[in-house]
């Protein structure tokens, strides 16, 4: 189900969710300010149709042309802006993190263990990948018949590869175990309302050297990964037909408009509209 939402005048956002896979497709057009700084818990695979489409990843600003593809991985803070007249306008499949990993698996024939999928650029102007995600994008988009979805896919997934590669998953680098430890222990905590003075105390810390340790290895405080996680945990339980008051509440948000206000920044959507966008479920 999906529907054309306008942000403001110029700005519009067309959105659909597939059930089946989770994959999620969204055609969008912005002028000027797009998106505050977020992630996401899936893979964002996408194509620039027209205008310069720019965003911060990766410690760097990126501008991703027309024809081009940029590939985002879980987890990877972005934004967005339009930093020429008449904006940009751009179409991406946001893929759940283990759909795409067995089907890339079937693809590997040496899938090493306790590895994950990595991109190796943001940008790409490879024309093969650009036509294959264009066409996997209609098929999701437009409901083609199961079988013809299921093979544009594939064929993306497999001109992907050139783009992937495995890594071993991090659990600590450059002399960050603290900040990787204090990542785990928010992702597996990511329900419960807390302080960094709470997450100090239990690692034997005080708040200011937990934050400095997160934002050195990772370029954002715990407080904003924390609200960000649980920003993309609000999208999945959305998307499953859960109310927004009730995804604030167990999110640890004030309220139904405080989630609101962070998830319209984030994604130029209000919770209701996007999960009427998925659902039907009326606002």
């Amino acid at each position: 189900m999906a529907g054309m939402v306008t942000t403001k005048n110029t700005d519009w956002i067309n959105l659909q969710h597939d059930h089946r896979t989770g994959v999620e497709t969204l055609h969008a057009h912005f002028e000027g300010h797009a998106y505050d700084p977020h992630l996401h818990d899936t893979y964002v695979i996408g194509l620039t149709e027209s205008g310069i489409q720019q965003f911060n990843c990766r410690h760097k600003i990126h501008n991703s042309l027309k024809g081009g593809c940029f590939l985002i991985e879980p987890g990877e803070i972005h934004d967005g802006h339009a930093p020429y007249e008449g904006g940009f306008t751009y179409r991406s499949l946001n893929i759940p993190e283990k759909w795409l990993h067995d089907q890339i698996s079937d693809i590997f024939c040496d899938k090493p263990d306790k590895f994950e999928l990595t991109f190796n650029s943001t940008l790409s102007q490879d024309h093969p990948l650009a036509c294959a995600v264009s066409d996997a994008f209609r098929a999701k988009h437009m409901h083609d018949p199961d079988i013809v979805q299921e093979a544009c896919m594939d064929t993306m997934l497999q001109t992907l590869t050139r783009h992937m590669n495995w890594r071993q998953k991090e659990h600590a680098k450059h002399g960050h175990y603290l900040a990787y430890r204090i990542r785990e222990y928010i992702n597996a905590n990511i329900e419960t309302d807390m302080l960094v003075q709470d997450i100090a105390l239990d690692f034997g810390y005080d708040r200011f050297q937990i934050t400095r340790a997160f934002k050195n290895a990772f370029g954002i405080s715990p407080h904003a990964y924390l609200i960000q996680l649980r920003l993309a945990r609000a999208r999945t339980l959305l998307s499953q037909g859960h109310a927004p008051s009730d995804v604030a509440h167990r999110l640890c948000f004030a309220d139904q408009s405080h989630l609101g206000r962070w998830f319209k920044r984030a994604y130029r959507l209000t919770p209701s509209a996007y999960a009427k966008n998925c659902t039907d479920i009326p606002d």
